[in-house]
């Protein structure tokens, strides 16, 4: 999903290390969303978790959309023209509904419930992404990955994969990237990821073996999902992003709710760089984000052409870029344990 605020908000993040020292407890900070609306006067709203003020990564993860039930009859829906991205991997999931994907090496897949479309931009590429007629409700999460510098300038891609749901008793997984309970995505990353959807009948709980050298976010989709032993004043409720920093090796999760409740956990090794990320663009150097939009407003073939779109327009324009420098995105892990 393109990130389509006309004037993109720029975060100056500066992470704190929290440790709980001494206490003996889990420490998790807790992100709460701002609302976004994407699109005209029937916006689609989205809840926007990362990246914020309080933190700018979790692992190499740096971007995290999560929207509806959406009504797609009050709202439209989601249309969005052809796009750019460089320097980041897009990743598609959903949880109800079906978008139409299209991008400029001639790709034409759709994106279903419980399938991941990972997209990688690199050195630059553009995309459409179109609700399809038979959907009512619109339902997910859009996730960014970083790249790293080394390979930020890579050639573009596009995987697709439907992972297998785990029973976990009481609680199911679908493990879309990365490792987890004994099981791996074949969907190729730069840098050791994570993610899965994960959904808990009424009481259950699980425990998730972790690698300590990871960081980890917990986002609630539905339901309040306690986390065992941690220093927060309560349950994570919906929208609620759990962060969980370096040093822990087990988080255990539970339904405290007397419903159905669904997270999306992510993870993954720190990104020891800083980045410049403006609206659908990361890069290293504020240089590198004007040229980026100079670029794709010129219709360079940096990002080539999308064929087969019928929308109001072939070529989303770019923001106004502020009129001060744009700046990196630092980015300290937490500490999860004392």
């Amino acid at each position: 999903m393109s990130n389509l605020e006309t004037d993109p908000v720029e975060v100056e993040c500066h992470a704190d290390a929290g440790i709980a020292a001494g206490s003996g407890l889990l420490h998790m900070d807790v992100l709460t969303a701002r609302d976004v609306p994407l699109g005209g006067p029937r916006a689609m709203t989205v809840h926007r978790t990362l990246p914020q003020r309080a933190r700018s990564l979790i692992g190499a993860w740096c971007f995290i959309d999560h929207y509806g039930p959406d009504d797609v009859a009050s709202s439209g829906g989601m249309d969005v023209p052809p796009h750019p991205h460089t320097g980041l991997q897009t990743v598609s999931w959903l949880f109800t509904g079906e978008v139409e994907h299209r991008d400029t090496m001639g790709n034409h897949a759709m994106v279903r419930p419980g399938e991941i479309n990972l997209m990688t931009a690199g050195h630059g590429i553009a995309h459409t992404e179109v609700s399809t007629p038979d959907t009512t409700t619109l339902h997910g999460v859009q996730l960014w990955v970083a790249l790293p510098a080394d390979n930020a300038d890579t050639p573009r891609d596009f995987a697709h994969h439907r992972p297998d749901e785990l029973d976990l008793g009481g609680v199911t997984a679908k493990v879309f990237l990365g490792e987890l309970f004994g099981t791996r995505s074949p969907v190729h990353t730069f840098t050791p990821l994570t993610g899965a959807q994960l959904d808990f009948a009424p009481g259950a709980t699980v425990d998730i073996d972790v690698d300590p050298e990871h960081e980890h976010g917990i986002l609630v989709d539905t339901g309040t999902v306690a986390v065992a032993g941690n220093d927060a004043a309560a349950p994570l409720s919906r929208t609620e992003l759990g962060y969980v920093g370096l040093g822990a090796r087990r988080i255990t999760l539970t339904n405290v709710a007397e419903t159905d409740a669904r997270v999306v956990f992510l993870g993954g090794a720190p990104l020891s760089e800083d980045i410049v990320m403006w609206w659908n663009f990361i890069g290293r150097t504020h240089e590198e984000i004007v040229t980026y939009r100079d670029q794709w407003e010129a219709h360079s073939e940096r990002f080539g052409q999308v064929r087969g779109y019928v929308g109001p327009t072939q070529h989303l324009p770019a923001p106004t870029l502020p009129h001060s420098r744009l700046r990196a995105r630092s980015n300290t892990p937490g500490r999860a344990v004392p």
